[in-house]
């Protein structure tokens, strides 16, 4: 049985994370298909890849919504806590993804502009995560009215990848937006963790639970991992000093 409360959000709310997690992984599979398509592989590769995508990506939404939905992670009672395996699991499928022949794929087969400009998706998000807390869903420190600035990486996402994509800043306008958008994100990220309540740096009525239930799992487990993922594949590609921006 879940040991804190479930959080009582409004259909809005709730339909718009679940909108928003499903797009993403949406995106996912479409990029992967675009880059074996600008690589030149064969129909049947591009298709198998597609398909494998797809199907971890429903796998991942399906299961970690399945582990909220048991309340099992709002098990604050065991230690260690099993919400705490989270951040661990989304830094190693980041980094696979980043990483592995995935991630060269990507790198390879899409635009530095489209890496970059993805990463738009954290305006709205942060639009979403500010109704949260206006709702008394999330705790005020995670919103933009708090400690939470990622919102700039998000703004900011378009024009950095449309002066990519045009031949300006090249890279060095890359590496600071992106080095910004990490940072941003390693802020919000250890916001969230020192709000847990095994810790409860800010205050005990400020405690960030509702991310231990559905559809809210999904912004650590879809949304930052994306986001992380994303930085990774950026930094990735402008380490191999392959600045494409076809």
């Amino acid at each position: 049985m879940p040991l804190v409360a479930i959080p009582d959000a409004s259909r809005f709310l709730t339909g718009s994370f679940m909108a928003m997690a499903i797009a993403l992984a949406a995106l996912l599979v479409i990029g992967v298909h675009v880059a074996g398509r600008r690589l030149g592989e064969p129909p049947a590769t591009r298709r198998r890849w597609t398909i494998l995508t797809a199907i971890g990506a429903l796998a991942w939404l399906g299961a970690t919504w399945a582990v909220a939905e048991t309340g099992h992670l709002s098990r604050l009672d065991l230690r260690p806590p099993p919400f705490a395996a989270l951040p661990v699991a989304i830094v190693v499928l980041a980094s696979l993804m980043a990483f592995t022949r995935f991630g060269t794929r990507l790198v390879d087969g899409l635009p530095l502009a489209a890496l970059i400009g993805v990463q738009a998706f954290r305006f709205p998000l942060e639009l979403l995560m500010h109704h949260a807390y206006r709702e008394g869903v999330m705790p005020y420190q995670m919103s933009f009215s708090g400690w939470n600035f990622d919102i700039l990486t998000g703004l900011t996402a378009l024009p950095v990848a449309w002066a990519i994509h045009r031949g300006r800043g090249g890279r060095r306008l890359a590496l600071a937006w992106n080095a910004l958008g990490a940072l941003l994100l390693l802020n919000i990220v250890t916001i969230a963790i020192v709000s847990m309540p095994i810790v409860g740096l800010f205050s005990p009525d400020l405690l960030n639970t509702w991310v231990m239930f559905p559809p809210f799992v999904w912004l650590p487990t879809v949304m930052v991992l994306m986001a992380l993922t994303g930085h990774l594949l950026v930094a990735r590609a402008l380490r191999r000093s392959r600045l494409n921006v076809g």
